[in-house]
Protein backbone atom coordinates (compact mmCIF):
# COMPACT_ATOMS: atom_id res chain seq x y z
CA UNK A 1 0.00 0.00 0.00
CA UNK A 2 2.63 2.55 1.27
CA UNK A 3 4.53 1.90 -2.17
CA UNK A 4 1.23 2.22 -4.38
CA UNK A 5 0.82 5.77 -2.64
CA UNK A 6 3.87 6.40 -3.44
CA UNK A 7 3.50 5.59 -7.03
CA UNK A 8 0.50 7.78 -7.38
CA UNK A 9 1.67 10.54 -5.73
CA UNK A 10 4.70 11.01 -7.91
CA UNK A 11 2.27 10.49 -10.86
CA UNK A 12 0.89 13.38 -9.71
CA UNK A 13 4.13 15.06 -9.29
CA UNK A 14 4.59 14.53 -12.72
CA UNK A 15 1.28 15.62 -14.34
CA UNK A 16 1.17 19.01 -12.01
CA UNK A 17 4.72 19.39 -12.52
CA UNK A 18 4.30 18.95 -16.55
CA UNK A 19 1.08 21.51 -16.25
CA UNK A 20 3.45 24.11 -14.38
CA UNK A 21 5.89 23.96 -17.03
CA UNK A 22 3.72 24.78 -19.84
CA UNK A 23 2.08 27.09 -18.07
CA UNK A 24 5.62 28.50 -18.02
CA UNK A 25 6.13 28.31 -21.57
CA UNK A 26 3.01 29.86 -22.56
CA UNK A 27 3.39 33.22 -20.75
CA UNK A 28 7.03 33.33 -21.71
CA UNK A 29 6.00 32.89 -25.45
CA UNK A 30 3.57 35.49 -24.80
CA UNK A 31 5.67 38.12 -23.03
CA UNK A 32 8.23 37.09 -26.03
CA UNK A 33 5.70 38.14 -28.76
CA UNK A 34 4.05 41.21 -26.49
CA UNK A 35 7.80 42.73 -26.56
CA UNK A 36 7.72 41.62 -30.05
CA UNK A 37 5.33 44.00 -31.13
CA UNK A 38 5.99 46.20 -29.13
CA UNK A 39 9.77 46.43 -30.96
CA UNK A 40 7.57 46.46 -34.60
CA UNK A 41 5.78 48.90 -33.69
CA UNK A 42 7.65 51.45 -32.50
CA UNK A 43 9.09 51.46 -36.24
CA UNK A 44 5.99 50.61 -37.63
CA UNK A 45 3.47 52.67 -35.87
CA UNK A 46 0.33 50.83 -37.34
CA UNK A 47 -1.62 50.37 -33.69
CA UNK A 48 -1.59 51.85 -30.33
CA UNK A 49 -0.36 49.96 -27.31
CA UNK A 50 -1.66 51.41 -24.25
CA UNK A 51 -2.26 47.99 -22.96
CA UNK A 52 1.14 46.71 -23.17
CA UNK A 53 2.61 47.39 -19.27
CA UNK A 54 -0.71 45.97 -17.76
CA UNK A 55 -0.44 42.97 -19.84
CA UNK A 56 3.12 42.40 -19.21
CA UNK A 57 2.64 43.03 -15.46
CA UNK A 58 0.25 40.23 -15.74
CA UNK A 59 2.28 37.97 -17.44
CA UNK A 60 5.03 38.63 -15.75
CA UNK A 61 3.63 37.98 -12.42
CA UNK A 62 2.38 34.67 -13.60
CA UNK A 63 5.65 33.25 -14.62
CA UNK A 64 7.09 34.49 -11.78
CA UNK A 65 4.48 32.65 -9.24
CA UNK A 66 3.70 29.55 -12.00
CA UNK A 67 7.62 29.21 -12.41
CA UNK A 68 7.96 29.33 -8.10
CA UNK A 69 5.45 26.74 -7.87
CA UNK A 70 6.89 24.64 -10.46
CA UNK A 71 10.10 25.08 -8.80
CA UNK A 72 8.75 23.71 -5.56
CA UNK A 73 7.37 21.09 -7.05
CA UNK A 74 10.33 19.42 -8.30
CA UNK A 75 12.79 20.81 -5.53
CA UNK A 76 14.94 22.11 -8.02
CA UNK A 77 14.74 25.65 -5.94
CA UNK A 78 18.31 26.51 -4.84
CA UNK A 79 19.89 26.47 -1.57
CA UNK A 80 22.93 26.43 0.23
CA UNK A 81 22.89 23.20 0.11
CA UNK A 82 23.01 20.51 3.31
CA UNK A 83 25.96 21.40 5.02
CA UNK A 84 24.32 20.84 8.62
CA UNK A 85 23.30 17.47 8.49
CA UNK A 86 27.19 15.92 8.19
CA UNK A 87 27.27 17.35 11.59
CA UNK A 88 24.26 16.07 13.10
CA UNK A 89 24.47 12.91 14.78
CA UNK A 90 23.03 9.83 13.10
CA UNK A 91 20.39 8.97 10.51
CA UNK A 92 17.36 10.12 13.16
CA UNK A 93 18.52 13.78 13.77
CA UNK A 94 19.25 14.10 10.18
CA UNK A 95 15.42 13.56 9.34
CA UNK A 96 14.91 15.33 12.08
CA UNK A 97 16.58 18.49 10.98
CA UNK A 98 15.04 17.83 7.76
CA UNK A 99 11.55 17.76 9.25
CA UNK A 100 12.48 21.01 10.73
CA UNK A 101 13.52 22.61 7.26
CA UNK A 102 10.34 21.50 5.98
CA UNK A 103 8.13 23.04 9.00
CA UNK A 104 10.50 26.35 8.40
CA UNK A 105 9.51 26.61 4.46
CA UNK A 106 5.60 25.34 5.54
CA UNK A 107 5.12 28.23 7.73
CA UNK A 108 6.71 30.74 5.65
CA UNK A 109 4.75 29.37 2.32
CA UNK A 110 0.99 29.29 4.33
CA UNK A 111 1.76 33.16 5.41
CA UNK A 112 2.36 33.69 1.90
CA UNK A 113 -0.52 32.11 0.80
CA UNK A 114 -2.55 33.71 3.55
CA UNK A 115 -1.49 37.30 2.56
CA UNK A 116 -2.25 36.31 -0.90
CA UNK A 117 -5.54 35.46 -0.29
CA UNK A 118 -6.18 38.48 1.63
CA UNK A 119 -4.95 41.06 -1.06
CA UNK A 120 -6.57 39.38 -4.24
CA UNK A 121 -10.32 39.03 -1.84
CA UNK A 122 -9.95 42.68 -0.61
CA UNK A 123 -8.46 44.56 -4.00
CA UNK A 124 -10.83 46.82 -5.24
CA UNK A 125 -8.71 48.62 -8.12
CA UNK A 126 -9.16 48.15 -11.80
CA UNK A 127 -6.76 47.82 -14.74
CA UNK A 128 -6.31 51.09 -16.69
CA UNK A 129 -6.61 50.31 -19.91
CA UNK A 130 -9.30 47.15 -20.42
CA UNK A 131 -10.95 48.24 -16.55
CA UNK A 132 -10.35 44.34 -15.08
CA UNK A 133 -10.51 44.11 -11.43
CA UNK A 134 -6.50 43.37 -10.18
CA UNK A 135 -8.21 40.31 -9.10
CA UNK A 136 -6.56 38.54 -12.39
CA UNK A 137 -3.34 39.99 -11.66
CA UNK A 138 -3.19 38.60 -7.90
CA UNK A 139 -4.96 35.00 -8.85
CA UNK A 140 -1.78 33.36 -9.20
CA UNK A 141 -0.57 34.28 -5.78
CA UNK A 142 -3.37 32.03 -3.74
CA UNK A 143 -2.86 29.85 -6.56
CA UNK A 144 0.46 28.46 -6.74
CA UNK A 145 0.68 29.48 -2.52
CA UNK A 146 -1.97 26.90 -2.06
CA UNK A 147 0.26 24.09 -4.27
CA UNK A 148 3.47 25.14 -2.30
CA UNK A 149 1.42 24.80 0.91
CA UNK A 150 -0.18 21.12 -0.26
CA UNK A 151 3.72 19.79 -1.29
CA UNK A 152 5.53 21.70 2.07
CA UNK A 153 2.79 19.37 3.90
CA UNK A 154 3.34 16.56 1.91
CA UNK A 155 7.41 16.66 2.37
CA UNK A 156 6.37 16.96 5.92
CA UNK A 157 4.57 14.34 5.62
CA UNK A 158 7.47 12.38 4.17
CA UNK A 159 10.35 13.44 6.31
CA UNK A 160 8.10 12.66 9.31
CA UNK A 161 8.26 8.83 8.23
CA UNK A 162 11.63 9.28 7.80
CA UNK A 163 11.90 10.38 11.34
CA UNK A 164 9.64 7.67 12.98
CA UNK A 165 11.17 4.89 10.45
CA UNK A 166 14.44 6.08 9.45
CA UNK A 167 15.44 2.49 8.67
CA UNK A 168 12.53 1.57 6.26
CA UNK A 169 13.53 5.30 4.64
CA UNK A 170 14.07 4.85 0.82
CA UNK A 171 16.34 7.63 1.01
CA UNK A 172 18.51 6.60 3.20
CA UNK A 173 21.91 6.94 1.78
CA UNK A 174 25.47 5.47 2.75
CA UNK A 175 26.96 9.17 3.82
CA UNK A 176 23.87 8.84 5.96
CA UNK A 177 24.72 5.83 7.71
CA UNK A 178 28.11 6.36 7.88
CA UNK A 179 27.99 9.41 9.93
Amino acid sequence: MKNSALLVMNRIDKGLLLVLEWVCIALFAAITAILTLNIIVRFVPVMSMHWFDEILELLYGALIFYGAAAVWVSHSHFSVGDWISKYLPGVRARFVYRFVVELASLVFIAIFFWYAVELMMHTEEQTTAFAMSKKWLYACMPITGAIMVLYSVKNMYLQLAKVINPASSIEVTKEDLNH
